[in-house]
């Protein structure tokens, strides 16, 4: 019996073929070149009308009126939202924040997130659909391409025409309402950091800084190019959110679907036509759906990354459905178990308000509380103790030993306010220096201190002691730690 290892391993011969000339097409075929990527197809979505339509709109409205408007609010003597990066101060209404409450900002950015989730986790893309600035300006900007160039099929009629007084005529004339549109919303961003009254003045007398003329410029080019040009390939190619959103789906999420049992087969038909006797489900076939929808997709395809939930289709196949005498809901807002199972409306929300939503919704009220808490007690000045390294520990007049710091004190309040400053935490250490300090409205300054105790009251190193400024107007107080040294 031979061994594994003295078995031969077979080999089994590659001989070439003997035509080794490419091989040729039938005799009359022609040559076709095929490219391995699609080439960008324009959307022309078409304008409809509906429930999720009049919402979509309301939100932009909503949320644009609040970002033009916002920095021209003022509040008291000043704008009543700035973010005064060269001053490091931020006024949000009545409140003054400094770069020590970055807390708050991080506060903000974790309930964005955890919102986003909850949305997502209830409703899908909620937030693409209606809120998102690159869903509301591309509304806005087709609504200015409509207005200029006309509906869906003039505007694919405009662009296959050649060029001609008229094309360059209404071409010129949207894109004129883009710019201006654009520019206005660079202006506006930037009046968000630079007080919006003195930039409306330098920008008409073009005397802007160079970095406003730059963000200024830079954030009008990028909603000109996104809002005009770009439009869905923001959502199908460079926002991550599409992306990842399929981590945060479930099955009792709710999404905008096509009720496939009810409307397959679909196929043109007669208003008047018995679908008993076609055999048709209750799609007509009309690609409405495919028209409206922003992105181009065909929601009768199913679920796609593409899709932004904006519910147009939905609102296009209602207004069919109502006009062929259908019931409405071919294309909804609905679940994959609800369809699945045919659960009634009060069956699905029971479903969509699941474990995970709960979850999430408490999470998120447990932050917001918190963080209205915190900012309701919050201590409107704030101290910060620096140790005089020039001067370090020495020995004054009656042998005491004196210490001396800088104190840097920040009125976060708009009215001048008075600051009585202490020292606890050695025996008989006292200050030295003037102990009522002055802050002018939402300033700061720094107050040297001295700090001395008597002879032989510490031993030599280093001590700890409480540095402890009060508000002379009310019961503010501020306490915040620091060293004393005793030299040998």
């Amino acid at each position: 019996m031979n061994s594994p290892a003295s078995k031969k391993p077979s080999v089994i011969p590659i001989v070439p073929s003997p035509d080794k000339s490419p091989i040729a097409p039938p005799a009359g075929a022609s040559e076709e070149t095929i490219a391995l990527y699609a080439a960008h197809k324009k959307i022309y979505p078409r304008s409809t009308e509906g429930f999720f339509t009049r919402w979509r709109w309301a939100l932009v409205f909503i949320t644009q009126l609040m970002f033009y408007g916002l920095p021209w609010l003022e509040w008291g003597q000043r704008q009543m939202v700035l973010f005064d990066l060269g001053a490091r101060r931020f006024y949000i209404f009545n409140l003054v924040l400094y770069p020590q409450d970055f807390i708050y900002l991080t506060g903000i950015l974790v309930i964005s997130a955890l919102s986003l989730f909850l949305f997502t986790a209830v409703a899908g893309r909620l937030w693409c659909g209606y809120a998102c600035p690159q869903t509301v300006y591309t509304e806005i900007f087709l609504w200015l391409e409509k207005i200029t160039e006309g509906e869906r099929s003039a505007r694919m009629r405009l662009d296959a025409a050649p060029w001609s007084l008229e094309k360059i005529g209404r071409k010129a004339a949207k894109n004129f309402l883009w710019i201006v549109l654009a520019l206005w919303t660079g202006f506006t961003f930037v009046g968000y950091f630079s007080p919006i009254r003195e930039l409306g003045g330098d920008f008409i007398a073009r005397n802007l800084s160079g970095w406003q003329a730059f963000w200024v410029f830079f954030y009008g080019f990028a909603t000109y190019g996104a809002a005009g040009y770009m439009r869905e390939q923001v959502c199908k190619h460079m926002c991550p959110y599409a992306r990842f959103q399929s981590a945060m789906f479930d099955k009792d999420t709710l999404i905008v679907t096509y009720d496939v049992e009810r409307g397959e087969p679909r196929g043109a038909r007669s208003k008047k036509a018995d679908l008993s006797m076609l055999s048709l489900g209750d799609c007509i076939g009309c690609n409405l759906c495919v028209q409206v929808c922003p992105t181009g997709i065909d929601i009768r395809d199913g679920l796609q990354y593409e899709c932004i939930g904006c519910g147009a289709c939905a609102d296009a196949c209602d207004a069919v459905m109502d006009k062929v005498g259908y019931a409405r809901g071919l294309v909804k807002y609905s679940t994959q178990n609800a369809l699945q199972n045919k659960w009634t409306s009060a069956q699905t929300w029971r479903h969509v308000f699941r474990p995970r939503v709960l979850v999430y919704s408490a999470i998120l009220t447990t932050i917001v509380v918190a963080m209205s808490v915190s900012l309701a007690m919050r201590i409107p000045f704030k101290v910060d103790v620096v140790r005089d390294r020039g001067a370090m520990a020495r020995i004054v007049q009656g042998g005491h030993v004196e210490n001396v710091y800088r104190l840097q004190i920040m009125n976060a309040t708009e009215a001048g306010q008075r600051f009585r400053i202490s020292v606890e935490g050695l025996p008989g250490a006292v200050v030295a220096s003037d102990t009522d300090v002055y802050i002018e409205s939402t300033q700061s300054r720094w107050v040297p201190v001295r700090v001395q105790i008597p002879p032989n009251a510490a031993a030599s190193g280093s001590h700890t002691i409480h540095f402890e400024i009060k508000n002379q107007d009310n019961a503010d107080r501020v306490i915040e730690k620091s060293a004393f040294l005793v030299p040998r």
